[in-house]
């Protein structure tokens, strides 16, 4: 799936797509588990294709929400030692 054909979704066709890619997700996972998977390079497709829904769909929600709203959003520190 492109992101291209992504984008042009409305938000509720993207929770449908996403839902099922979960779904089919779960189904290989399944068919690999039991020796019947046709095809080993699915499983990273649709990995990559639900984490492009979910970025697109992120983006689409911070789009709609005003600016104010993703300032006050608070940021993690990473790593580093504490003193």
């Amino acid at each position: 799936m492109k992101s291209r054909d992504i984008w042009e979704m409305t938000p509720d066709e993207i929770r449908n797509k996403l839902d099922d890619a979960h779904a089919e997700m779960f189904n290989l996972r399944f068919q690999f588990s039991i020796g019947q998977m046709q095809n080993n390079a699915r499983l990273g497709q649709v990995r990559r294709d639900i984490a492009r829904l979910s970025t697109i769909l992120r983006a689409k929600q911070l789009q709609s929400t005003g600016p104010q709203e993703q300032a006050t959003a608070p940021v993690a520190k990473r790593g580093g030692r504490s003193k």
